[in-house]
């Protein structure tokens, strides 16, 4: 490869740079310093230091002489197929220990043949399935309660956690105490944490059935029913002043979750429209009217 030349105010700045242009590690280029900073007055540094360097190339391997024919033995002289040398007596022929093996071989017959690619990755496919039918909802659930339960203990934090099938691909995990006030650390600002550990949770799930997986929620003293109650109030509040004056409103960013409560609360309204902007995680809502 072609020598590469770059400049830096160090050595070590240009021989950095040449190396990402060549996007080869140091140890696998060759690397000449050209030029070198010189030293000014007061410590000053006048001019840049110059490198160029290549890509090492690699060793041919070294080529296998052939054989041409059999090879003399130390005394020069070729060997006899027969174990004579010089005229010498030949040496007795062994008998053949094979005899044995092939009438062991006889005797175990022939070896099964091995079963084609194809059959063998339908039985594997076949297995997937099976896993996947075998983990239902209901133990995605256990195992979603039991990782919950341990948490709690955990964190010292006495509390049941009850699971709860909403249809037939999802499970909700509630976590309730008394008072309900001992679970906020669990919920956080606007239900950060929550979401969190709604997302910890799956994670446990898919680990334990990676071929399937279904909707896990996990709520926390009832914060998900009546963070939904909220939002729906807020959003009739805002379509009332859409409607009102005509003109469209974004609102602040929230999670999916919430997006879907002010989506879900505004569609019987024939007023007004809905629409999600933004990327994540400042994706927001905008009302505007029908």
């Amino acid at each position: 490869m072609d020598w590469v030349e770059t400049t830096g105010k160090s050595v070590d700045e240009a021989t950095s740079r040449a190396l990402e242009h060549l996007g080869v590690s140091k140890g696998d280029a060759d690397v000449e310093v050209l030029e070198e900073p010189k030293a000014g007055l007061f410590g000053r540094v006048r001019g840049e230091a110059r490198v160029r360097a290549r890509v090492r190339p690699s060793s041919p391997r070294p080529k296998r002489a052939r054989r041409s024919g059999p090879k003399n033995d130390d005394r020069g002289e070729r060997p006899r197929r027969d174990g004579a040398r010089n005229g010498g007596a030949a040496r007795e022929e062994r008998p053949e220990r094979t005899s044995n093996k092939k009438d062991n071989k006889s005797e175990r017959g022939p070896r099964p043949a091995k079963k084609p690619a194809s059959e063998r990755a339908d039985k594997d496919l076949v297995k997937e399935q099976g896993m996947a039918e075998g983990i239902s909802l209901a133990e995605q659930g256990n195992i979603a309660k039991e990782f919950l339960a341990g948490l709690l203990v955990a964190m010292d934090i006495t509390a049941e956690v009850s699971v709860r099938e909403i249809d037939a691909e999802t499970v909700e995990l509630a976590i309730n105490a008394d008072p309900p006030t001992a679970l906020g650390v669990l919920v956080g600002p606007r239900g950060t944490t929550l979401q969190a550990l709604q997302e910890v949770t799956r994670t446990v799930v898919q680990s334990k059935s990676p071929v399937r997986t279904d909707r896990i929620l996990v709520d926390v003293a009832q914060y998900r029913e009546r963070r939904v109650a909220a939002l729906a109030r807020f959003a009739q509040q805002v379509s009332a002043e859409v409607i009102e004056t005509g003109e469209e409103r974004a609102l602040e960013p929230m999670s999916a979750a919430d997006r879907k409560a002010v989506h879900d609360a505004l569609t019987e309204n024939p007023q007004v429209s809905t629409r999600s902007e933004g990327e994540e995680p400042r994706r927001f809502v905008v009302v505007a009217p029908a």
